[in-house]
């Protein structure tokens, strides 16, 4: 069998791998998922997890890298679809909270298992996480500058824009009272009231 035959098998084995892990990270936390559980979750033998994947931990990098590089990609995409301040800000919270409550399992992972990381993959993930904060306190600056925010700290507000959003992940369910419609219309409210637009 050729190596191109392989390849789609193998790319395979890597998702299911990676789908398990996320189910197993979400359930039990990093430290109490074995290798053992995730291999099982994925139909496959616990020494087959290492043919795919160095370890547990490069599979919560994984995770991680490709959920906080889907957030700066849906951040800076948001942002450069509206010209004004207001409406940019409204638009990147409501996608932002929307993208949170909708993917709450990955989410909570991608942001409650980072002290689990490597120092090499932790520097870079927080590298992306400053590449997002970035983009919101630019926004913000902007939008003080243009006098339609009223807000001393742009860098602060930043940090709680997106905290509020975040934190979503934490405690969002399907089966609560609120669809993840309700909660980004309600947290786009909010942020423009954190910067002050009346």
């Amino acid at each position: 069998m050729t190596d191109s035959a392989e390849r789609p098998r193998a790319d395979a084995a890597r998702a299911r791998l990676l789908d398990a892990a996320t189910s197993a990270f979400a359930e039990k936390g990093f430290h109490g998922t074995t290798t053992r559980d995730i291999a099982e979750a994925a139909g496959m033998s616990p020494a087959a997890l290492y043919v795919h994947h160095k370890s547990k931990e490069e599979l919560l990098y994984l995770i991680s890298h490709s959920g906080h590089q889907d957030t700066l990609r849906l951040v800076r995409e948001t942002i450069e679809s509206a010209a004004d301040p207001v409406n940019a800000l409204r638009a990147v919270i409501h996608e932002f909270a929307a993208h949170h409550a909708q993917g709450h399992t990955r989410a909570r992972i991608v942001n409650y298992e980072l002290a689990a990381l490597t120092p090499a993959h932790s520097a870079e993930i927080s590298a992306i996480r400053h590449r997002i904060q970035d983009e919101i306190r630019a926004l913000v600056e902007r939008g003080a500058a243009a006098g339609v925010f009223e807000v001393p700290d742009p860098a602060m507000a930043a940090i709680a824009l997106l905290s509020l959003g975040i934190d979503i992940a934490r405690w969002y369910r399907e089966e609560g009272r609120w669809t993840p419609e309700d909660v980004a219309e309600r947290y786009a409210e909010i942020a423009l009231r954190i910067v002050g637009v009346r």
